[in-house]
């Protein structure tokens, strides 16, 4: 009897290959833009390196690339999507081109939120990083407009409930030299997350009525933007930040 060949999910296999991130190719899966030995894949089906895999018609090699690790500081301006009907800039722009992978953002910032963002092409990398099971702290600069009351920053702390759950910061702290600007307009706050929900840090200051001004992610788990990346600049991850993203992540790197 033949030994049976070790099998993966698809989109396991193919985020680890660098196509994209595996929620994406659980898309693509049920778009019916991949087939496996000539049949349209379907989700939950497994491969192994004997298979013949076609995405969009083209055959695709599934043995695994070197992949490649950039920090990114995003300037306002820029939307985290590679299309846009509206022809404005995007983050993946200014990174350098791919012949055979894809450039995986982990998480997103919105249209006028700056910072750090990384950058891979390991999906299975990507999806760890973002899931929250990984509890990875994310954490922002905050300029809010007017005097912040402590009641506000209580709540804030101990949950919100919005229309769609609760949500909290994990910390928050006044800028250390904010108290040299007592009684201006504008207030300045550091807020740590464990999630990065969508327009999550402007939706709990506003539920408390303030309006956020500017909004800089300045930390993403252990990792900072270096002072010499200056606002739409990337840098290359050295070998000991890539082992440190994948401990992050919970994988062998």
């Amino acid at each position: 009897m033949s030994e049976e060949l070790p099998s993966e999910k698809l989109q396991k296999v193919l985020a680890a290959r660098g196509l994209g991130s595996r929620r994406e190719i659980e898309r693509w899966i049920s778009d019916g833009r991949i087939r496996v030995n000539g049949k349209v894949a379907t989700l939950g089906d497994r491969v192994t390196d004997k298979d013949r895999i076609q995405v969009d018609g083209k055959n695709i090699s599934i043995r695994k690339n070197s992949h490649r690790y950039l920090l990114y500081n995003k300037p306002e301006g820029e939307i985290c999507s590679r299309d846009d009907p509206e022809g404005r800039a995007t983050v993946f722009d200014k990174l350098p081109k791919l012949r055979s992978q894809r450039w995986i953002s982990v998480g997103r910032l919105d249209y006028n939120t700056s910072g750090l963002l990384l950058f891979t092409t390991d999906g299975e990398l990507a999806n760890r990083l973002m899931h929250p099971s990984s509890n990875i702290e994310r954490e922002y600069a905050v300029r809010v407009l007017g005097d912040v009351s402590a009641d506000a920053l209580v709540r804030m702390r101990e949950g919100v409930l919005l229309e769609d759950g609760i949500y909290r910061f994990a910390d928050i702290q006044q800028h250390p030299h904010a108290e040299d600007s007592q009684g201006a307009a504008n207030q300045w706050y550091y807020v740590v997350l464990m999630e990065g929900k969508n327009r999550e840090v402007r939706r709990l200051w506003e539920s408390q009525g303030y309006t956020v001004s500017r909004l800089k992610r300045v930390r993403y788990g252990s990792f900072f933007i270096p002072s010499s990346v200056k606002a739409g600049r990337f840098v290359d991850l050295k070998s000991k930040d890539v082992k440190e993203l994948y401990r992050m992540a919970g994988l062998e790197s």
